[in-house]
């Protein structure tokens, strides 16, 4: 069992119709965010199922980070899915193994130029990156909200449900207030999202600080997405200080 099997296993699942599809709902077109990015039409719920043998196989790592650059999304998307699965893994107490989760974390971030849309960054940044910060500095998510590259200021945001989930929202709220003037739709979702889970799981209060200085500047999907669980009279006092 090695990567250049699992890979045979995906292209052997490949449907030109899905292909299709995937590659208009990713904008696989001139002009959208996955421009240039080639599907051939396996759904991630087909990848899961190709990918089950493989989550313990210990496949070797060099090997994994040669996949992570073939030019197909199916290929990155199940390499990804196995990397977080793995550090997942790595960062239980039961299992747990800090230099495997360090090394998949730096054969990560050795990578983001391959992490190049959505749904690469949000199967992976929580399990690989935010995982990986619970027990260091923080200094790479400030790093990556700080790039000029879309891609790394996602995973920058989606990375802190990790830490949501932990019980820590300061990172949350501090890099939802940096990308305030972000002009990427997909940036205002991500932080939007972040800032709904920080309010759901652990933080109520601070989301609705976070909201009483913010909310007059606000792009509208980051305020829709972050008030989404609040009450009916509270979202409409919100929608209605926004922009």
């Amino acid at each position: 069992m090695s990567v250049d099997d699992l890979l045979r296993e995906i292209d052997a699942a490949a449907d030109p119709a899905t292909a299709e599809t995937l590659a208009r709902y990713f904008q696989v077109k001139p002009g959208g965010y996955g421009e240039g990015d080639q599907m051939i039409g396996v759904k991630l719920s087909t990848l899961r199922l190709i990918l089950k043998p493989y989550l313990r196989a210990e496949l070797p790592l060099p090997a994994i980070e040669e996949a992570l650059a073939s030019p197909i999304h199916e290929h990155r998307l199940a390499i990804l899915c196995l990397l977080a699965d793995r550090a997942a893994r790595a960062a239980k107490p039961r299992t747990a193994n800090p230099a495997e989760l360090t090394a998949i974390y730096d054969l990560y971030l050795r990578n983001t130029k391959y992490i190049d849309n959505w749904d690469l960054v949000d199967c992976s940044a929580p399990e690989i990156v935010g995982a990986q910060l619970l027990d260091h500095p923080r200094d790479p998510l400030y790093q990556l909200i700080a790039s000029s590259n879309l891609w790394e200021r996602r995973i920058a945001l989606v990375a802190t449900y990790k830490l949501i989930r932990k019980g820590e929202t300061a990172d949350t709220f501090a890099l939802a207030a940096s990308v305030l003037d972000d002009r990427e739709d997909l940036i205002h979702k991500a932080s939007g999202w972040m800032l709904r889970e920080a309010g759901k799981h652990t933080a109520p209060a601070e989301l609705l600080a976070f909201l009483d200085q913010h909310a007059t500047r606000m792009p509208r999907t980051m305020l829709r997405y972050a008030i989404e669980r609040l009450p009916a009279e509270t979202r409409k006092h919100y929608l209605h200080l926004g922009k």
